[in-house]
């Protein structure tokens, strides 16, 4: 639906939370990964480091890039994480750490809206553990 001068304007019909900067904002973070296996062991320690909520690993898919000059084509397995936007620098470090690539693909996306239960669910798995035993 269409507001003020064209401008797009969203509405729920469920009680979504929009994204504030007071809130710690939730991002979405996209990772590739050279094989299923390395992909596994990527969620596996970000999800057990708290790092994120969660990791979604997609199928093999093949993706096209150039590198060091020449049109390369790899299959690559897709790796999508839900995290906070404070959580991003660690997240990064500690894929560089274990990943196979010399420049692995690493990048994050806001989410605009979310459900409210999802979101306070996020947040929560994403605290480290001092953070839990204050609230």
């Amino acid at each position: 639906m269409l507001g003020h001068a064209g401008k797009l304007k969203l509405e729920f019909s469920e009680p979504f939370e929009p994204m504030d900067a007071a809130s710690e904002e939730a991002i979405a973070v996209f990772m590739t990964a050279a094989h299923r296996e390395e992909a596994a062991r990527l969620a596996e320690m970000l999800v057990e480091k708290r790092l994120a909520a969660c990791v979604q690993i997609l199928p093999e898919m093949e993706s096209v890039y150039r590198w060091q000059g020449k049109v390369e084509r790899q299959r690559e397995v897709l790796l999508i994480a839900k995290t906070t936007r404070s959580r991003f620098e660690e997240l990064e470090t500690e894929v560089r750490a274990l990943h196979s690539y010399e420049t692995p693909e690493i990048v994050a996306l806001p989410l605009a809206a979310g459900s409210s239960p999802y979101l306070e669910w996020l947040k929560t798995s994403v605290r480290i553990e001092s953070e839990l035993k204050d609230s």
